[in-house]
């Protein structure tokens, strides 16, 4: 990403006049930040994520809120650079989060047999009919997850809950619907 990428103008040479810290009031200033600030912020953010394309989106990110923060930033509280360290650990903490639920939603979504045999796109669609499924009414996701988790048919379904067979039934069928609608 570059000044002209934020600013959606291109970049003009730095003013001569502007101190290196100077406040990100106007786009000529956010591309002086930027340029001089940028390459740290990267590092840093490489650094913790050991991940050069997770550092640039991590880059992206902090200049985009520095950008929407700049009415934030107060010269007398301490300089720029530290104020966009400052952001940077923030988001690289944000990234390393993020990188966390991605792995526990991965690690749930697989089948426990043979984990080696589950497509992307098989894992995919278990998280989202599990999040499908928790969005039903309790009735009609337990019945679901009794009959697709536990194999068991709906006369058993209903041995087990103490609920009539032709309640089975019916939560079978309205949530089969509701998957239907929310999922096709």
């Amino acid at each position: 990403m570059n000044a002209t990428a934020l600013s959606g103008t291109a970049p003009e040479p730095p003013a001569p006049d502007a101190p290196p810290g100077a406040p990100l009031g106007d786009e000529r200033s956010f591309a002086d930040a930027y340029r001089r600030w940028g390459p740290l912020v990267h590092t840093l953010a490489a650094r913790t994520l050991g991940d050069a394309r997770e550092a640039e989106d991590v880059t992206q990110q902090v200049f985009l809120a520095a950008w929407r923060g700049r009415a934030g930033f107060r010269p007398e509280r301490g300089p720029l650079g530290a104020w966009l360290v400052g952001i940077t650990r923030r988001k690289t903490v944000d990234a390393l989060a993020a990188r966390t639920r991605r792995g526990e939603l991965a690690a749930a979504a697989r089948p426990t047999a043979d984990v080696g045999s589950v497509s992307p796109e098989s894992a995919l669609d278990r998280v989202l009919i599990a999040d499908e499924l928790g969005r039903l009414p309790r009735p009609q996701r337990e019945v679901l997850c009794l009959a697709f988790y536990e194999d068991l048919t709906q006369t058993q379904i209903a041995e087990r809950t103490g609920i009539p067979l032709g309640t089975v039934k019916s939560h079978a069928r309205r949530g089969l619907h509701r998957l239907r609608g929310r999922i096709g």
